[in-house]
């Protein structure tokens, strides 16, 4: 069960924008939440049959990358979404979770260079993630200095 501060967040976070963009910005809550870094969400729908979201962002180690997951799976499936398939829980490397409408990418760092998906959807238009996602010290560094593209 996930903590019911993160229930309660992510339901707030749910609650301000249309499904399917609503999910996406859940999942970038709860991986900024987890300290997740270089989040990145792509509005694909113009281009993609896939998805009309996907999400970016790298993770420092394989047991917070899972607790990410853990988290987006938990909470997204308590608010009505269903999760078609998760890959690459086993080594942790690069996380995907399919919830249909939105696809969630999760990377050690060294794989998220090796891939470099963001190359794919270079002309697809960028969701803000607000500031305030991010939990801890890192989210004030973000605010203040541009070249560590928090963003």
């Amino acid at each position: 069960m996930s903590n019911p501060y993160i229930q309660k967040e992510m339901k707030k976070v749910l609650d301000t924008a249309e499904y399917p963009k609503n999910m996406a910005l859940a999942s970038a809550w709860a991986i900024a939440h987890f300290k997740g870094i270089n989040i990145k969400i792509f509005d694909v729908s113009a281009s993609s049959s896939l998805c009309d979201y996907t999400i970016i962002a790298t993770a420092e180690n394989t047991t917070q990358a899972k607790a990410m997951v853990d988290e987006i799976q938990y909470n997204l499936k308590q608010n009505g979404a269903k999760l078609i398939a998760v890959e690459g829980l086993t080594d942790g490397e690069w996380i995907l979770v399919d919830l249909g409408d939105i696809i969630v990418h999760i990377f050690q760092e060294v794989s998220r260079d090796i891939y470099h998906l963001e190359s794919l959807w270079e002309g697809s238009p960028q969701v803000e993630i607000p500031s305030e996602y991010y939990f801890g010290p890192g989210a004030e560094a973000g605010k203040a200095d541009s070249t560590q593209n928090y963003f």
